[in-house]
């Protein structure tokens, strides 16, 4: 009989994904343990940036992350499917195509939109807690607009441009600030006149964003008023229509848009698990993410219900997700390897909420935060999680959607990052610098004064000649001033260099900074190691001409041209021409390789070959679990 020790996870959320990481990490090299996640969909949704998806802020992809570049190169067994029983006491989970035994079992299946009753919402209203939730009000937010700019009937068109989002959480609140800005640009696409657009958030409380502190929450307030937003508070809705939302005091809005954001519950499915339930059907459990009365089972994320404080339960934010992951990853761990249990300890570091791309509110670790500063937090935060889930890869394409493409001005850079232009007339450029270089290092390879003599003829007299005696590759020919390695080399080798410092321009520094000369000190200690620098040098410089030229690395040449830069001014050997070469560079790597050159054939190639190994090829649905 095996004792292979098979770990399920069910939902690829925020707690199943950093689960089901922990667990490859910890039993990377141990074939005795084996890890499956489960989930319906192939990608991890980012949950917390929905809104900026369904206010047409980012493409539609941004939120989504391939779940076979989370796990590649990983023992993780993904499934996609949909889970149609569990059956705790028999330790099977049994899916639409298949049925997955278990010893230890996490279940991370998240949380759905709660209605608590009111008639006509899950009919007539949209809600926002889905990918697919997200394309539909993007989707019909656009329409009304469309048939508005065509509609006569001004009570009709009324309707069409009323949008109200019911609740003032952080989901509500940041579709509402994604709405602010959208309409600007609905309104001039589809003819429509701005004045007309009503904005409205309905809250049942008298307060907003009741996780923030009241200071946070009242300039999240101002702000919304200051752009035309209209906060009704303590307007509870009772029913909803077609065309209208009724508030508890008998007030009739006419919208044909209600985003619905006023709570969540347990998803559905969860009650048949034959587990513990607490408040909004979430699952109850002990201090160790245990499911009351299943030692076997663990609870994390959404529906997690555990009492820290007395009425208090776990919060359903990514932090608590992660943490109470964390606590069931380590007691599993703990029991395979029959050691004492981790209790449960929550750490959170605040809570932070945009409205729209250009302003938001923050509470981090005490510390209040408004504007531009809360949300290049929010982003820092994202990137840090992103980093996470999956490394360089997942947060580039972070930075290209939030900024790199970002349109109309969406983001606390506005349009900066997101500045456009064609390549093309960097195809010059490229060509230029890049004969430069080439030039820089045949002087080098040539020497000097048999260069200033013969130009490009002492290049091809080095076939039959051999070397010049200034050329800056020949043994024993120290060319760099420095002044203890001149000392190593003697007097000849002074006199040479003295030589060739008097005949450079007046370089930016007159001396090698302390630091700097304590590395080069270190790196070129004596003569001989300095000749084989000054080869690199010269190979280097041959290298950045030839790739510029030819197109290909561009960013790594113009990387390099950079580097050599800085370092020539550094040694105290860089005049203020060099600038030219470092600013030069930094323009050259927009890509500029890929008009003409040969990095258009290449780095495409590249990519496809290192993202299939790196980050994992794309598994079919059909084929997966098959590892």
């Amino acid at each position: 009989m095996s004792n292979k020790k098979k770990i399920l996870v069910l939902g690829a959320g925020y707690g199943g994904v950093h689960s089901a990481k922990k667990l490859a990490k910890k039993y990377k090299k141990n074939d005795d343990v084996e890890i499956t996640l489960i989930d319906k969909n192939t990608f991890h949704t980012l949950m917390t940036e929905l809104h900026e998806v369904a206010g047409g802020r980012v493409h539609k992809e941004s939120v989504q992350v391939d779940l076979t570049k989370i796990f590649a190169r990983t023992k993780v067994n993904l499934v996609t499917d949909y889970i149609e029983k569990v059956d705790t006491d028999k330790k099977v989970v049994k899916t639409t195509h298949g049925s997955y035994e278990y010893d230890y079992l996490i279940v991370g299946t998240g949380s759905e939109p709660a209605f608590f009753g009111v008639p006509g919402v899950k009919e007539n209203g949209f809600t926002l807690w889905s990918f697919e939730d997200a394309l539909e009000i993007r989707e019909h937010i656009q329409k009304m607009f469309e048939k508005a700019s065509k509609e006569r009937n001004a009570k009709a068109r009324k309707k069409m441009l009323t949008f109200a989002v019911a609740g003032s959480g952080f989901t509500g609140i940041e579709m509402a600030g994604e709405l602010i800005e959208w309409k600007t640009k609905l309104a001039k696409e589809y003819n429509v006149d701005e004045s007309e657009v009503r904005l409205l958030v309905v809250e049942a409380m008298g307060t907003i964003l009741n996780m923030l502190d009241r200071q946070q929450a009242d300039k999240a307030e101002k702000y919304m008023a200051k752009k035309g937003v209209e906060v009704l508070k303590n307007s509870p809705i009772v029913e909803v229509t077609e065309d209208k939302i009724v508030l508890k005091d008998g007030t009739e809005i006419e919208t044909n848009t209600l985003i619905w954001t006023c709570g969540i519950q347990a998803n559905a499915e969860v009650k048949e698990y034959g587990l513990e339930t607490a408040r909004a059907g979430r699952l109850q459990t002990n201090e160790y993410m245990q499911a009351v009365g299943k030692k076997d089972v663990f609870v994390v994320g959404d529906l997690t219900y555990f009492e820290e404080e007395p009425g208090k339960g776990t919060p359903q934010i990514v932090e608590a997700a992660e943490q109470t992951a964390n606590t069931a990853v380590s007691n599993i761990v703990a029991s395979i390897e029959n050691k004492e249990m981790t209790k449960f300890k929550s750490n959170y570091h605040g809570f932070m909420v945009s409205i729209g791309g250009k302003y938001g509110v923050a509470n981090l670790a005490g510390i209040k935060l408004s504007g531009f500063l809360a949300l290049f937090m929010k982003h820092m935060v994202n990137l840090y999680y992103l980093w996470g889930v999956n490394g360089i890869n997942a947060c580039y394409h972070y930075l290209n959607h939030e900024f790199f493409s970002i349109e109309d001005k969406r983001n606390i850079m506005r349009g900066h990052l997101a500045s456009k232009g064609n390549r093309l007339w960097l195809v010059p450029l490229r060509l230029y610098v890049g004969v430069i270089w080439l030039l820089e290092g045949l002087k080098k390879l040539v020497g000097e004064g048999t260069w200033d003599d013969k130009g490009l003829r002492g290049f091809f007299d080095m076939f039959s000649n051999g070397l010049a005696s200034d050329s800056w590759i020949k043994a024993g020919n120290v060319k760099m001033p420095f002044e203890w390695v001149q000392a190593a080399a003697g007097s000849g080798a002074s006199e040479a260099a003295t030589d060739a410092t008097a005949a450079l321009p007046v370089p930016i520094l007159e001396h090698m900074p302390k630091f700097y000369e304590a590395v080069m000190k270190i790196m070129i200690p004596n003569a001989d190691v300095a000749v084989w620098f000054q080869r690199m040098v010269v190979l280097l410089e041959l290298g950045i001409g030839l790739c510029l030229l030819a197109g290909l690395f561009t960013f790594l040449a113009s990387a390099a041209s950079i580097f050599m830069g800085f370092n020539f001014i550094l040694s105290a050997m860089g005049e203020w021409s060099i600038l030219w070469y470092i600013f030069s560079a930094i323009a050259l790597m927009q890509g500029a390789g890929r008009t003409f050159g040969l990095d258009y054939y290449v780095m495409p190639w590249i990519t496809e070959k290192v993202g299939n190994y790196w980050l994992g090829k794309k598994i079919p649905v059909y084929k997966q679990g098959q590892k």
